[in-house]
């Protein structure tokens, strides 16, 4: 294993995630007295495990259809219109 590939696809995706709406619904099942903070905490993660393995998936079938320069390209405008979207709506 790379462990340099490995930090920087886990700092990308823990970054990314920090903050994001999943972390703020988890958190706010996890303030609920009633509910058990490790039920919380495994149903959080296996939602995250599964929704990345849909990823790896998708991304896998991908490329093997589109270049992935051009699937890099692709990500990044993505990413630049949900920032422009996120700013004009803000």
């Amino acid at each position: 294993m790379d462990i340099r590939l490995f930090l920087t696809i886990f700092t990308t995706v823990f970054i990314a995630e920090l903050g994001d709406k999943t972390q703020l619904a988890t958190m706010l099942f996890a303030a609920d007295r009633e509910v058990s903070k490790s039920m919380v905490f495994v149903a959080a993660s296996a939602a995250l495990v599964v929704a990345s393995a849909i990823g790896v998936i998708a991304g896998s079938l991908l490329s093997e259809f589109i270049n992935e320069e051009f699937l890099h390209y692709l990500a990044g405008i993505g990413f630049v219109l949900i920032g422009i979207y996120t700013l004009y709506r803000a």
